[in-house]
């Protein structure tokens, strides 16, 4: 049982037909830990944390959300992936706005949940989250 299979998608944001693109499909052999390597082969990588002070991203191992950019003869291609005790739903973006703002619905999810630790002062709904929550976690530089 593989993890990654190329397949023909259509792009969430800009309704563009691309095919042979690696995309994540369930896995049920073993655990979540097994599929984060899996699909590390394949160029896909779990994101940890997420917003400016790197919250958790899921509940590893039974919870995950994972990216790659790829690219065809257009341009860039981001794909997410999310990963729920061996269901994957595999999505793809042309743009990485659209990328980050999918994410970063998941990570809205996954904290007002309660399924992840997230920032305290959570808005209602994803759409309202602050842009310091919409962005990847970068470690800044020691003093």
């Amino acid at each position: 049982m593989n993890a990654v299979t190329k397949r023909t998608v259509t792009t969430v944001d800009t309704g563009e037909t691309v095919h042979d693109v690696p995309v994540l499909v369930d896995y049920h052999m073993n655990d979540g830990y097994d599929w984060m390597d899996e699909i590390s082969e394949h160029g896909w990588a779990v994101i940890p944390s997420w917003g400016c002070d790197g919250w958790d991203l899921g509940q590893w191992p039974y919870i995950m959300v994972a990216g790659i950019r790829t690219a065809d003869e257009i341009g860039n291609l981001f794909g997410m992936a999310t990963y729920c005790e061996g269901d994957v739903r595999t999505t793809f973006y042309r743009t990485k706005a659209r990328f980050w703002t999918a994410i970063s619905e998941q990570a809205f999810f996954h904290w007002k949940n309660g399924q992840a630790q997230g920032p305290d002062d959570l808005p209602e709904a994803a759409a309202e989250l602050p842009g310091r929550y919409r962005m990847p976690y970068a470690v800044r530089d020691a003093a």
